[in-house]
């Protein structure tokens, strides 16, 4: 009922992520989570890094501007939290799957989606979650046995979905 994405180069699990929602939300499958949408913003600049809700029509900016010589953490906290408090909302509502779109810094460290994965996974709602390489050993140790590798590929992960969404159901 946990499966991750790993393994692609740089925004192309983003990619891949909001590709399998637009399928299943076309599919007319009610989903929670959020995916990211990178808008580059020049040459000597870093994208902004927002995150749709999948449970409505919020979209909110979750990286901060630091400056082009900045080496810090650029995610926005607030913005964050302030998207996984709408997901989880949208979970309440009844959805047929969880996507998240990374297990990051923030879920390495306890806070971000981690609650929601687990509330998710406690209501019998099937999870997909991006994972980078750097944090895979983090989430696969909060995931015990239940975290299960997935080809990083559009078709592949969407069958995957749906064969959970269709087992949840029938349980």
């Amino acid at each position: 009922m946990l499966g991750y994405v790993t393994g692609l180069g740089r925004g192309e699990v983003d990619v891949l992520m909001c590709e399998v929602a637009r399928r299943l939300r076309a599919e007319g499958v009610p989903l929670a989570g959020a995916v990211q949408h990178n808008i580059e913003t020049g040459p000597t600049s870093k994208c902004h890094m927002d995150l749709q809700v999948l449970s409505g029509t919020d979209v909110v900016r979750i990286s901060q501007d630091l400056g082009a010589l900045s080496r810090g953490c650029r995610l926005d906290p607030q913005g964050l939290e302030r998207v996984v408090g709408l997901v989880s909302a949208g979970l309440q509502k009844g959805a047929a799957l969880l996507l998240v779109n990374k297990f990051g810094k923030q879920e390495v460290d306890g806070r971000g989606f981690r609650p929601v994965i687990g509330e998710a996974l406690s209501a019998g709602v099937p999870v997909l979650v991006a994972v980078n390489a750097g944090n895979l050993d983090a989430f696969l140790a909060f995931a015990e046995d239940l975290a299960e590798p997935l080809a990083p590929d559009v078709d592949a992960v969407t069958d995957w979905c749906r064969a959970r969404i269709r087992e949840a159901q029938a349980a």
